[in-house]
């Protein structure tokens, strides 16, 4: 098994529809100095998202699942944008930190909560760039090979990047301290998908009770901006799950909501295939 990812085929007829969760997995080999808690690391984690969207396979869609956590890499950050607090000494290619990175978010995360750093020093280059070339260059590479796979047969791609989201906002948050809606939809506000494709998701999840935001707070960062292109027929979207919805926060346990949440997602998920379907036909 690839230490990065993995990746279960379409168990129906193929279609141009690609599902990642990059923030579900847990699992690496790495000795690091490591100075937060599990707890507090286990905060990051978009728990149990990659079973929400099972369904994916079964409509005909690709659905890529991280393998590693999100404290040790996030590939939902350019590959450069690195807090360069967090690096002992000069890396042999230049970074360009974001907002993120410099609240310690950035694609090697510097803290897991406001005030709780990651690690109990600075890492070297080298470490830098053996996680990077270990976990993120192999999972982007694999989402832009079945992106590109997709569009080169269909002249069409749909791209859903899933995500969970705390039911409050904390400190390292633009929201800090707002309750959330029980989804967040974005699309970089137009940029990454077409509305009509918006407008299948948002409408498919209003129409089972639930309350939809729309670009905010989360319009969707690199997985979303990377791989699309809305006139070239490359329609990216991301979702985000409040975590009160399916999850006991405290515990990271799954609770009574969680069935009724993923029977939800999967039909969400036909309504996505059907609108696909309507567009380039079943494969």
């Amino acid at each position: 098994m690839n230490p990065s990812y993995l990746l279960v085929d379409p168990a129906a007829p193929i279609l141009p529809l690609v599902v990642d969760s990059p923030h579900s997995g847990l699992r690496h080999t790495e000795s690091l100095p490591l100075a937060a808690e599990p707890s507090a690391l286990l905060t990051g984690w978009d728990a149990y998202v990659d079973e929400l969207f099972a369904h994916a396979p079964e409509v005909g869609g690709a659905l890529l699942n991280a393998a590693f956590p999100r404290w040790l890499v996030d590939v939902n950050r350019a590959r450069d944008d690195i807090d360069p607090e967090l690096v002992d000494g000069e890396l042999p290619y230049p970074i360009h930190p974001s907002d993120k990175a410099r609240r310690g978010m950035g694609v090697l995360r510097r803290f897991a909560l406001p005030g709780v750093p990651v690690y109990n020093g600075k890492l070297s280059p080298e470490l830098v760039e053996r996680l990077l070339a270990t976990y993120y260059d192999p999972y982007h590479a694999t989402l832009a090979g079945l992106i590109e796979a997709r569009h080169a047969r269909f002249g069409a791609v749909w791209h859903i990047d899933c995500h969970s989201m705390k039911s409050r906002g904390n400190a390292m948050n633009i929201d800090n301290g707002a309750m959330r809606p029980d989804f967040v939809i974005g699309n970089r506000d137009g940029k990454s998908c077409s509305t009509d494709f918006v407008a299948v998701v948002v409408d498919a999840l209003r129409g089972l009770g639930y309350e939809v935001g729309v670009n905010t707070p989360y319009k969707g960062a690199q997985l979303v901006a990377a791989y699309s292109d809305p006139a070239r027929g490359r329609h990216s979207l991301q979702i985000e799950i409040n975590r009160a919805l399916y999850l006991d926060e405290a515990r990271f346990a799954k609770h009574e909501g969680f069935a009724t949440l993923q029977t939800h997602l999967s039909q969400v998920l036909e309504q996505v295939a059907a609108y696909i379907r309507a567009r380039v036909g079943g494969g």
